[in-house]
């Protein structure tokens, strides 16, 4: 006796899947900015969802699962969002503040999940590490680009090694979390970040 194939989803299955996910992810959020990751729970979540335990198990195999790729969603849009920000005709000093506004007024819309992603991810094990390994390499490559364009060239400037990369992406994710940790405006820490990527990519006194 063959085994019998399964039947194919619609693509009305495939819609309505999609968009309990969704609504898992953003309940996730919720949850977060409500009481915390290491405090919220998979009832908080699927209660926000308005859905059951079963559908959440349904697309994820566990809290941290659900968490983790909340995490990956909201820094591959950070990265977008950058990228989509920056004028590459701009001066490269303007270059640098608008990709620098771009990052710290997206941190500035959810800085409870900025502050889950750098202080709870690198906790919770290989994948969150992973995750956090995979986003600095994502990062360091956009800085490095944005570093690439022709004004850039026409200023004498390259894009800087990934060590110098790696730099101002650590130092800036800092200074944001503990800005945000000290109940400050992140927005207050656009001018010296500003100042620092100029003074690491910019032109070196002979």
């Amino acid at each position: 006796m063959t085994r019998a194939e399964p039947l194919a989803r619609t693509s009305g299955d495939s819609s309505a899947e999609a968009g309990f996910r969704r609504r898992l992810l953003d309940s996730m959020a919720v949850a977060i900015r409500e009481r915390g990751y290491r405090d919220s729970t998979v009832a908080d979540v699927v209660r926000h969802a308005r859905t059951s335990r079963r559908t959440f198990y349904e697309h994820f195999t566990s809290k941290q699962d659900c968490f983790l790729t909340l995490l990956n969603e909201w820094n591959t849009t950070t990265i977008e969002h950058i990228d989509a920000a920056v004028d590459l005709h701009a001066p490269w000093r303007t270059q640098i503040r608008q990709a620098i506004e771009a990052w710290i007024g997206f941190a500035q819309q959810d800085p409870s999940i900025l502050l889950s992603w750098i202080r709870v991810g690198p906790a919770l094990g290989d994948d969150a590490r992973q995750l956090q390994r995979d986003t600095g390499d994502a990062f360091i490559a956009l800085i490095q680009k944005l570093t690439g364009t022709t004004e850039f060239a026409a200023a004498g400037l390259r894009p800087p090694s990934r060590q110098v990369a790696t730099i101002l992406f650590g130092g800036f994710r800092e200074l944001i979390a503990t800005t945000v940790e000290d109940g400050n405006e992140i927005s207050d820490v656009i001018d010296v970040a500003v100042e620092s990527a100029i003074a690491l990519v910019g032109p070196r006194d002979r």
